[in-house]
């Protein structure tokens, strides 16, 4: 089952793909996501887990944030919270909202609800092209960067030191929600 945003994120990784004038075959050996994903994902066939998508978007040059907002394709400069997308990653129930008004502007907003025991990982590139901050508001959060684990509760908020391989884990029996932060570097 494929949904409006499952569709234009297809489209739009073909097209960021058809513009860096990469092959499929380049942009999985950039990202390590097999050709066969890769085509099924730009058909419209699968729906990608946010760890793809994250790999697939640094090789591209992007956030995952800033590819699922090119997807919108909205401009405006507010976002009202029924209008901003949402997106839940088919394998871990992880659930992304994008709150930013603006696609790529200097500063990105994203909720996210982790389900408990969900652990969503992300390579180091997925964190090159923008300083990160993760504000808890609701829950526990363990967050590991590369051999670094931070435990984190409500109120707390974690500045990414230099990109490495993280993941976001909630290994409590409750939802965990919180903010990320995005800003160019």
């Amino acid at each position: 089952m494929t949904d409006a945003l499952t569709t234009a994120i297809a489209t739009t990784l073909h097209a960021a793909r058809q513009a860096r004038g990469l092959s499929g075959g380049a942009l999985a050996d950039r990202s390590g996501v097999s050709r066969a994903m890769i085509s099924k994902i730009e058909r419209g066939e699968t729906q990608p887990t946010a760890a793809l998508l994250a790999r697939l978007a640094g090789a591209l040059g992007m956030t995952l944030s800033e590819l699922v907002a090119r997807a919108e394709q909205d401009q405006k400069r507010l976002a009202r919270k029924e209008d901003q997308p949402v997106w839940t990653d088919p394998e871990t129930g992880y659930v992304r909202r994008a709150v930013s008004p603006v696609a790529g502007g200097p500063l990105e907003l994203v909720e996210v609800e982790l389900p408990a025991g969900a652990e969503v990982a992300s390579p180091a590139a997925s964190y090159e092209l923008a300083h990160h901050q993760i504000w808890v508001l609701d829950g526990r959060l363990t967050f590991r960067e590369g051999d670094t684990v931070h435990r984190l509760g409500p109120g707390d908020c974690l500045q990414l030191g230099t990109p490495q391989p993280c993941a976001y884990v909630n290994d409590s029996g409750a939802p965990c929600r919180y903010l990320v932060v995005l800003g160019r570097r």
